[in-house]
C-alpha cells in the first residue's frame, strides 16, 4: 500500500523545477521547501536548492523532480499543491494549501 505523498506538483512547476536545477549549473538533490514567520498573516513559504537530503526531510518524488520539505513544515502544508504561474506582471510559485485558514491581502503570506 502507498502511502499519499505530502505534496503534488503541477505539470507547470515541475518543468518550471527542472528548468531551474538545469540552469544551476551544479548537481542538486531537488528543491526545498519549508515555510517561515514572515508577513502580515504569520508564515510564508520559502524555496531552495537541497544539495542533499537532511536527515528528517520528507521526500516527495512527482512528475520526475524530487521535493523535499522541511520537517518543521510538514505539518504546514500536508495536501499542498505547487503550481507555477506565469502572467503579464508577474510569475512564480504558487500554492494550493487546504490547512490555510486565511491569507494577508497582497498574499506574501498566510496562517493556519
Amino acid at each position: 500500500m502507498s502511502r499519499m505523498q505530502a505534496m503534488s506538483v503541477t505539470d507547470a512547476a515541475a518543468l518550471r523545477i527542472k528548468a531551474l536545477l538545469a540552469k544551476r549549473g551544479k548537481p542538486s538533490v531537488g528543491i526545498r521547501v519549508g515555510v517561515r514567520s514572515r508577513g502580515c498573516s504569520g508564515l510564508t513559504y520559502t524555496l531552495e536548492y537541497a544539495d542533499e537530503k537532511g536527515k528528517f526531510d520528507e521526500v516527495v518524488e512527482d512528475k520526475g523532480v524530487t521535493i523535499l520539505i522541511d520537517p518543521k513544515a510538514t505539518m504546514f502544508i500536508i495536501g499542498t499543491e505547487m503550481d507555477f504561474v506565469e502572467g503579464k506582471l508577474e510569475s512564480g510559485f504558487t500554492f494550493r494549501n487546504p490547512n490555510e485558514k486565511g491569507r494577508c491581502g497582497c498574499g506574501e503570506s498566510f496562517h493556519v
